[in-house]
């Protein structure tokens, strides 16, 4: 399939602009993937779609990039639960408000903590619980980046593929529909879960 051409946008932000101009937006797509992995609870597609939709041709580079910065502040967060639970961990899931979706997801997290990490790297479920869950369960640390990795890569590159087929048309559905998708695959998610947890 031929790839749109590059949307002509007269609306598009200049912090985008800039972003795009600059050699090093590989490294900042790392950095933001990593801090959006620790501490900031915001999606990073509200990013990655215009980013991907101006450099098309570098769906690749950028899903890479993407993946490998939240592979490093997974791993920040496993340690965070693993060594320093009691004290930063608790203050971060304070300052996020996640302390019920923490109690929630910690219950079966033992006995299907696969599962349960794959289920918070697609779907909206806030990856921060997850990492420290794994942390201060002391789930195997190989686990848990395996884990981070399949569910994360099929997200970026699933993300990177379909904005190279669909273009800016896929900007325009994310803007309307993205918080009905998110619910979507959430359900999708957590019946995929209990069958995996029930059979």
């Amino acid at each position: 399939m031929t790839p749109p051409p590059k949307p002509d946008d007269p609306q598009a932000n200049k912090w985008l602009e800039r972003i795009l101009r600059s050699r090093s937006i590989l490294w900042m797509i790392f950095i933001l993937s990593m801090l959006e992995s620790i501490i900031i609870p915001v999606p990073l597609e509200l990013v990655l779609i215009p980013l991907l939709i101006h450099e098309r041709e570098r769906w690749f580079s950028i899903a890479t990039a993407t993946l490998a910065g939240c592979l490093v502040g997974a791993t920040i967060g496993y340690a965070v639960g693993f060594y320093l639970f009691d004290s930063a961990g608790q203050w971060l899931l304070n300052l996020w408000g996640y302390e019920a979706a923490f109690a929630e997801l910690k219950a079966d997290f033992s006995e299907h903590g696969f599962a349960t990490l794959l289920l918070v790297g697609i779907t909206p479920i806030p990856f921060q619980v997850g990492m420290l869950i794994a942390g201060t369960t002391h789930y195997p640390f190989y686990l848990f980046l395996l884990a981070t990795l399949i569910a994360r890569g099929i997200r970026y590159y699933g993300l990177a593929v379909l904005v190279y087929w669909l273009g800016v048309q896929l900007w325009h559905w994310w803007q309307n529909h993205h918080r009905r998708l998110g619910w979507t695959v959430l359900l999708a998610g957590t019946a995929i879960y209990l069958l995996v947890v029930l059979v």
